[in-house]
């Protein structure tokens, strides 16, 4: 297992889940009711604090004397190695909740299988994990299914939603050198060994929420490599980094 190749995962695994927990936190009341805006509130916090565990552990790794931070705040856009999916827009509440569907039932698995991983501290950081996204992908199911199988004006935006996020859920499930290197140490699984369980479970909650998956579900946006993030990062990152950017190296 080289360096680079175990520092490049960890990024992705931290980098996932830093853009996503802020893009949920940008519902921080605007949500439509307040159960919800607790809730999305309360899942950005969970996903900001498992950030902290991979992209420290991304430092560590690396040994250049940056801190989790600094990868967190002080990388320019080409450097995240997050998911389309993840830095998507909101859009609207329907939206969001299938975007973090679509993620949530991804990560889960991943998480199970890190459990049992050949590094020790990829394994704690997962089994610290789990127990959030359990319920991170619970809630999201329910949501969807609710909104789903609900009014015919909910029904006719989450399947908007479907339609508009379904095709980068490809990328989740791309293989390349990284990833064999990962699962070559044992460190973590082939992610297209999870398509065909992954396929399966959210065929099944999408059934239920009278969905239909878009006929182009085999079409793929993304890639893994550092330039294929769409103008949606940067803009992104102006927000989130403005703090570092404005002020380097400040603190309270």
């Amino acid at each position: 297992m080289s360096k680079a190749a175990y520092f490049e995962f960890l990024c992705r695994m931290g980098d996932n889940t830093l853009v996503f927990g802020h893009r949920l936190s940008e519902w921080c009341g605007h949500a439509p009711v307040l159960e919800e805006d607790i809730a999305v509130a309360n899942t950005a916090l969970d996903l900001i604090g498992q950030t902290q565990m991979w992209l420290g552990l991304a430092a560590e790794i690396e040994g250049d004397g940056r801190s989790a931070d600094d990868l967190a705040m002080r990388r320019d856009a080409w450097d995240f190695r997050n998911l389309l999916l993840v830095e998507q827009p909101n859009g609207d509440f329907g939206q969001t909740m299938m975007r973090q569907f679509l993620f949530d039932h991804w990560q889960l698995p991943m998480l199970e299988r890190l459990m049992e991983s050949s590094e020790e501290r990829v394994a704690e950081i997962a089994a610290k994990s789990v127990r959030e996204v359990q319920y991170h992908a619970e809630r999201s199911a329910d949501i969807v299914i609710g909104l789903g199988d609900g009014t015919e004006e909910s029904h006719t935006r989450m399947q908007a939603a479907l339609d508009l996020l379904y095709p980068y859920v490809g990328e989740m499930f791309e293989t390349d050198a990284v990833d064999r290197e990962m699962h070559e140490a044992g460190i973590a699984p082939d992610p297209s060994e999870l398509r065909a369980a992954y396929d399966t479970k959210i065929g099944a909650i999408l059934d239920e929420a009278t969905l239909q998956v878009p006929e182009n579900r085999f079409a793929q946006k993304g890639g893994k490599d550092g330039f294929r993030h769409s103008e949606h990062l940067g803009h992104m990152l102006t927000t989130m980094q403005w703090m570092q950017r404005a002020y380097p190296g400040a603190t309270w």
